[in-house]
């Protein structure tokens, strides 16, 4: 029988929907207790005030502060923050708890020179990001057991380095020209609404943006080995949901036909509990509120072109799921404790 052994836990930036997630996800969680939520603007408040729907798991629980000492004593952190928030205070908050994952974008990237570029300023704590593990668990899981820093990786990055990373990896594609075009749900932007993600812009909509430079570019190239990639990210008018659609060359020989391809992925992903190779091709729906991954491959028999599609819930696999699934391995637990393999539908 699985013995529970409790495990503090502390959540700052928990009134975003990342946060939110976090809670939710923890509350089903064996071995975790929340025991601080921290929130700038909501401290005081309960926390189903401002999320009914998290009333059943925590009837007593508010919010509170985001500070280092606000979390002292917790085993484990998750930090939720918007971006250069997390590095400022990771000094601190290491010295404060066991182990921190964070979800931003600030210990995402290995190379400090690459954050003035992508991110408009410098790092403020470079050192640590030789200390931090790599959050994607089917591709970087060595580096989780044990980690006292982990990065999350992101949600488009998710879906693009799992649909990609065996073929790349294997040797089996051209590493330059790869193209990931990537859509999204709204909740992706975060909860504040703004000029393109209120719903009257939104609604019956669908757009490009972040074209040439959008800044999880060098995320996606880190993720498959330093591959040279071209990434669009697109909107859609649904809350949740990644799909990407990303096309390689292949290498002469390597992959012949859509089964070999399939086989690539399915050997790949063998003992990987939230990735299903499926046959076809997956919809963000399949996927909605669950920490699955399902992929498929097709090679264009008339221009040769590989052409991978991955759907992914951005909350879950993209985030808050993927943030606990790193928790679990780092902390030595299963890395399924708490986390759904089912979507919700309809």
């Amino acid at each position: 029988m699985y013995s529970h052994a409790v495990t503090k836990v502390g959540i700052l930036g928990a009134s975003g929907f990342t946060g939110a997630e976090l809670l939710r996800l923890c509350a089903a969680h064996p071995d975790f207790d929340v025991v601080h939520a921290g929130a700038h603007s909501s401290a005081g408040s309960a926390v189903s005030a401002l999320y009914p729907s998290l009333l059943g798991a925590y009837p007593d629980l508010n919010f509170g502060g985001s500070s280092p000492d606000d979390v002292a004593g917790c085993d484990l952190v998750f930090t939720a923050l918007p971006h250069g928030e997390s590095q400022a205070l990771m000094p601190a908050l290491l010295g404060q708890t066991g182990c921190v994952v964070d979800l931003s974008a600030d210990f995402r990237l290995a190379d400090a020179e690459l954050y003035p570029r992508w991110y408009g300023a410098p790092h403020s704590a470079p050192a640590l990001l030789a200390e931090r593990a790599f959050g994607i668990p089917e591709l970087f899981g060595e580096q989780l057991p044990g980690a006292h820093l982990i990065a999350a990786a992101g949600c488009y990055v998710t879906a693009a380095a799992l649909a990609l990373a065996p073929f790349v990896r294997g040797g089996l594609v051209e590493p330059s020209g790869i193209v990931v075009d990537a859509t999204s749900g709204v909740s992706g932007a975060g909860k504040a609404a703004t000029e393109t993600t209120h719903f009257a812009n939104v609604d019956g909509s669908f757009t490009a943006y972040g074209l040439v430079n959008h800044r999880h570019t060098p995320e996606i190239e880190q993720a498959l080995d330093g591959a040279s990639v071209i990434f669009t990210p697109h909107l859609a008018p649904m809350t949740r949901g990644i799909l990407a659609t990303s096309y390689a060359r292949p290498l002469p020989g390597r992959i012949t036909d859509s089964d070999s391809a399939n086989d690539v992925l399915q050997n790949f992903y063998r003992e990987a509990p939230f990735v299903r190779v499926v046959d076809s091709p997956p919809s963000t729906k399949q996927v909605t509120g669950s920490n699955m991954a399902l992929i498929t491959a097709r090679v264009d028999p008339r221009t040769g072109w590989l052409i991978v599609l991955s759907a992914i819930d951005n909350l879950v696999k993209g985030a808050s799921g993927q943030a606990i699934q790193c928790a679990n391995l780092a902390l030595g637990l299963d890395e399924t404790l708490g986390l759904p393999l089912a979507a919700v539908f309809p």
